[in-house]
């Protein structure tokens, strides 16, 4: 944002806003802070400055991202230079391929007849390449029957084979040599033994990466993935994602050039894999950062600038994905898929919509690899590479999070490498705290989650879907809250609304829905105009549940409020909760067990209420 003197511009000008268009910052102050005392979030003797604050959000690194982006914020910034051209912050191309970007499903869980029919119908409907898990349902010696038909010299295809993955690269590389066909470009044997370990999956040995990096040089393909999503998938922040990420790469290189190889020929060998969240902003910035400080260690090695840039797969976060209201992961996972779209990635995969609920359908995979194919080909979100470039917030977010990352970075470096980090537990421990501080946002339901802590539907029937025979260990954003939906309350809340529809809705359809966030259903009394009224409502619908809501208006609360709750306690009711808030000019605070308002712990009060109900 820029601010310019009250005097026409010449026609040389390269401004596009004529002068009774340019404005200030002061004027942005005004006009936000207008809004803001509408809204009761500004006082109205505070200086319209104070919008800055109230509007300025922290992220989970605690990094603060302004509400808008001004061009002092990125005054002595370091150049992000030009698409192509280290550091490839704008992006690793000069310029975007024709197809856009990559789409790459995931087929997982799936038999070699499965697997091959869903490739098949992948790649013929806008996919354009495939990434395989191998090692559960489709064995190493499967992947020819699983290729049948597939074109692999046009497709590339990527390995996912944590516990086998030296015999799974030998597999696929038999293959090429069989059809005496050259890998697509792309393709990837992709060994990553520091994520198995990291999950579980593997026993750790840096002897095998040598192995498949061998194969993969001689089929002329890459062989080595860092898959950052494996401390993402933990609950790591994006810096801790990222700077994960440059101490694996960094041990990756350390051991493929340990036996001569050059510097250039191991960047060669390696992609990296990262999670896209439907925090647009933020994916954008990790995916420009990540480039731009891979090019910083690539440097440090001492390769040429030119062979520095980072291959990218962006996969849409598994951890924000919800069970309960999965067509809600359709949303989540579009904006993801922009976002990495726009940040640069080469390779982008949408988990289908119904991938938290087992293995994804054809439906499923069909909504995913639809969602890039659209982006690209109708929204045309490809055309441009580096689409944020030069945008203040954008730019500013970028080196704040690299900054913050190449932090985390020298605390593994420190620790003695990322083995040893992970051994120590201090990668771990690090990864807990943001873990913790999360959990409470999303508690406080100030990191609200659609469909599972806000707006769920307890009476939706969710599709059913094959368990994966080797699922993750994936712990779901919402996964407090979905643990007590699978086991829904048996007794209802009886809901105590008091008054006309008009004085007591706002709070009843606030407090059902925090009820049924943990699988909690209601009786509600309806239209009431006294104590009777409710009481005739308790004895008839609501006859032994011990828990009962009140909720109306702060006027109603006052005038009978107290009346009601002793009325209601005579009959039975054991624990008496206020939607609202107790005090002078409702119900005072001992009259009432607990209370449902805005910024309550969601999971602490919920589990209180199911313990009083039980």
């Amino acid at each position: 944002m820029t601010s310019g003197p009250d005097v026409d511009r010449p026609e040389s000008s390269l401004s596009l806003a004529a002068s009774e268009d340019q404005h200030s910052a002061a004027d942005w102050e005004k006009a936000t802070a207008a809004v803001l005392r509408k809204t009761r979030q500004l006082g109205e003797d505070a200086p319209d400055s104070e919008v800055w604050a109230k509007l300025t959000r922290s992220t989970l690194d605690g990094i603060e991202v302004a509400p808008i982006g001004t061009r002092d914020s990125v005054a002595g910034l370091p150049a992000t230079g030009v698409p192509g051209a280290a550091p490839f912050t704008r992006g690793r191309l000069a310029e975007k391929p024709e197809i856009g970007w990559d789409i790459r499903p995931h087929l997982f869980g799936l038999e070699a007849k499965a697997l091959n029919e869903a490739a098949l119908v992948d790649l013929e409907n806008g996919s354009t390449s495939l990434w395989l898990e191998v090692g559960t349902t489709l064995a190493a010696d499967q992947l020819e029957a699983a290729l049948e038909g597939v074109f692999i010299d046009l497709a590339p295809v990527v390995l996912d084979a944590a516990e086998d993955p030296v015999g799974a690269a030998e597999a696929l590389a038999a293959i090429f040599v069989d059809r005496g066909i050259t890998p697509a470009e792309g393709t990837n044997l992709a060994a990553d033994p520091i994520a198995a370990l990291v999950r579980g999956e593997g026993a750790i040995s840096l002897d095998l990466l040598e192995i498949v990096a061998a194969k993969a040089e001689e089929i002329g393909s890459l062989g080595v993935v860092v898959d950052a999503t494996a401390v993402h998938d933990l609950g790591a922040s994006d810096a801790q994602e990222l700077g994960y990420s440059l101490a694996v790469g960094a041990a990756y290189l350390r051991h493929l050039t340990a036996g001569g190889r050059p510097v250039e020929d191991a960047l060669a060998l390696l992609e990296f894999r990262y999670a896209a969240t439907d925090e647009q902003f933020p994916t954008i910035a990790k995916l420009r950062a990540a480039r731009r400080l891979w090019a910083r260690v690539a440097e440090l090695s001492g390769a040429a600038p030119e062979v520095a840039g980072q291959r990218q797969h962006a996969v849409t976060s598994r951890p924000m994905m919800s069970k309960y209201d999965p067509w809600v992961n359709m949303l989540r996972t579009t904006v993801a898929t922009f976002a990495a779209g726009v940040g640069g990635a080469d390779s982008v995969t949408v988990l289908p919509f119904d991938s938290a609920l087992g293995i994804p359908d054809a439906f499923g995979r069909r909504i995913a690899r639809n969602t890039g194919s659209l982006l690209i080909s109708e929204s045309h979100v490809a055309k441009v590479v580096d689409p944020a470039g030069g945008s203040y917030a954008v730019e500013k977010l970028t080196d704040d999070l690299a900054n913050a990352a190449w932090a985390e970075f020298g605390r593994i470096e420190e620790a003695g490498g990322v083995l040893a980090a992970i051994d120590d537990g201090s990668l771990r421990s690090r990864i807990g705290d943001v873990v913790a501080e999360r959990d409470s946002q999303i508690a406080h339901r100030t990191r609200p989650l659609t469909g599972v802590s806000e707006f769920p539907n307890l009476a939706e029937v969710l599709p059913e879907r094959p368990a994966h025979p080797n699922a993750d260990g994936v712990r779901r954003y919402g996964a407090p809250f979905e643990a007590l939906r699978d086991e829904p309350a048996s007794t209802p809340v009886f809901l105590a609304t008091m008054g006309p529809i008009a004085s007591h809705t706002a709070r009843a359809t606030f407090a059902s829905n925090l009820f049924a966030a943990g699988g909690i259903d209601v009786v509600v009394a309806g239209a009431t105009d006294g104590v009777d009224a409710v009481l005739a409502a308790y004895n008839a619908d609501g006859a032994g549940s011990p828990v009962v809501c009140l909720a109306g208006a702060d006027t109603t609360y006052a005038q009978w409020g107290a009346d009601l709750v002793a009325k209601l306690r005579e009959a039975g009711a054991r624990h008496v909760v206020l939607a609202g808030k107790p005090g002078a000019k409702t119900v005072s605070p001992d009259l009432v067990d607990d209370s449902a308002s805005v910024g309550v712990d969601a999971l602490t009060f919920l589990n209180t209420t199911r313990e009083h109900l039980a």
